[in-house]
């Protein structure tokens, strides 16, 4: 049977398996009986089966004899946050994150507020699996709306309460989790703040808004002489920027600047920072530059969190968003993350595009290729033997990733190198030679 976990939780289209109020139930016994969760938050984003998620997990618990905490519609790292400030075993945060409002999914944070380890995620898919029933017992259930006024104290203290007078800043919410808070807590630091997508009404969470449509953020951010743009994904874990002139920011050009600021204010432990293998070559080397280190790890914030955990530093992300600042935050933060930038420009006096111009980015491509089947790519002698042709052409000058699908029927092509032309004369090999033995 396939897994039930993958990067980020349990997502799947909702109302069918496992996106069930029985397989939530069955997650809410399950999470206390390998948790040891007497205490247990549940957060959900703005999703219209939000509701019957929360209501099968609050059932599990109840049976389980633990107490459940209901937050409402709160962003991810609330959730996360609130674990700690709370004193709880554990929390759930219901959301597929940029799905779509078809899709839903559950997420489960542990102790200290951490996403869990691969082993415990397996112990508890192996209980929602199993056949039998349980024991019930009496627990009890209680609202706590009062948790989304700790976050956002929380994230205004991640820098110092900054009066941000003077910005003015487009906050796309993308009808998600954080649709109220986000520009609530950027008006109490005194910014200038324009909504978009802050109208949720159960089915238009991500709908032409938020993270994946940043550019229509940054059309309203040049309509209205903004300084930035900040759209945030579904349950706001995740932020993708625009500058004043409308551009979008990728994901590792704010990683870099990111980087470069809390050096030179002595903030980044070790000068060293955890990415991705996917983020671009041209953020290493800008880093280099600075004497910044870069960590790599597979795709995942998951995973940055447990390199910045391994060794002890204090900042990393994802291309895609994810932001990790890990003093304040023990998983991605698309609001607080926007606020540190914005503390950044204020204590630099640049605008976003000057400090995004740190790095060149390396030109690349990323192809998704159908395949017949999906045998171990070392098993391919002639992808191996063209890997091999390429890496020794590339030197330090690029680079090829490839890997197969974790849900579909394909295969994921990256190749990025400082001459556009090697990229599109690989890929073009690469795309040959999988048609011809896997396609």
């Amino acid at each position: 049977m396939a897994k039930l976990f993958g990067t980020d939780g349990i997502r799947g289209k909702a109302g069918e398996h496992p996106i069930t109020a029985q397989m939530a139930e069955r997650l809410g016994h399950a999470v206390v009986r390998v948790l040891g969760g007497k205490k247990v938050l549940i957060g959900r984003d703005t999703r219209e089966s939000g509701e019957m998620l929360e209501q099968g997990l609050v059932d599990g618990l109840l049976g389980a004899g633990a107490q459940a905490i209901r937050l409402g519609v709160v962003p991810t790292p609330a959730v996360a946050l609130l674990l700690r400030e709370m004193g709880a075993d554990a929390g759930v945060m219901l959301t597929a994150s940029h799905n779509p409002f078809t899709d839903n999914g559950m997420k489960v944070f542990g102790e200290g507020g951490f996403k869990l380890s691969d082993e415990l995620e397996d112990e508890i898919e192996a209980l929602l699996l199993s056949e039998g029933g349980y024991d019930a017992k009496k627990g009890s259930v209680e609202d706590f709306p009062e948790g989304l006024a700790i976050y956002a104290e929380r994230a205004k203290e991640s820098i110092g309460n900054m009066d941000l007078g003077g910005l003015k800043v487009v906050i796309d919410a993308g009808n998600g989790a954080g649709f109220a808070i986000a520009p609530q807590i950027f008006r109490q630091l005194g910014a200038e703040v324009i909504e978009m997508a802050v109208s949720p009404d159960g089915g238009n969470i991500n709908e032409d808004c938020g993270a994946l449509y940043a550019a229509k953020a940054g059309e309203l951010v040049k309509q209205s002489g903004a300084d930035l743009g900040v759209s945030l994904d579904g349950d706001a874990d995740r932020v993708i920027f625009t500058d004043a002139s409308g551009n979008v920011l990728s994901g590792d050009r704010v990683m870099a600047m990111c980087a470069i600021s809390l050096k030179h204010a002595n903030q980044l432990h070790d000068n060293t920072m955890v990415a991705t293998v996917m983020s671009n070559l041209g953020m290493d080397e800008a880093l280099r530059r600075e004497g910044i280190s870069v960590f790599r790890t597979g795709v995942g914030d998951r995973m940055v969190l447990e390199m910045l955990r391994e060794k002890k530093l204090s900042f990393g992300g994802e291309n895609s968003g994810h932001l990790i600042f890990a003093e304040h935050a023990t998983t991605g933060d698309g609001i607080l993350s926007a606020l540190r930038v914005c503390q950044m420009m204020k204590e630099s006096g640049k605008t976003l595009a000057q400090l995004a111009a740190v790095m060149d980015e390396y030109p690349s491509t990323l192809l998704n290729l159908p395949v017949r089947e999906k045998p171990p790519l070392e098993n391919l002698p002639k992808l191996q033997a063209t890997i091999a042709a390429a890496e020794a052409e590339f030197g330090n000058d690029g680079r090829q990733l490839i890997r197969y699908s974790g849900t579909e029927k394909k295969i994921r092509v990256l190749v990025e190198h400082r001459d556009a032309a090697a990229v599109d004369h690989w890929i073009e090999k690469f795309k040959n030679v999988i048609a011809e033995e896997i396609g």
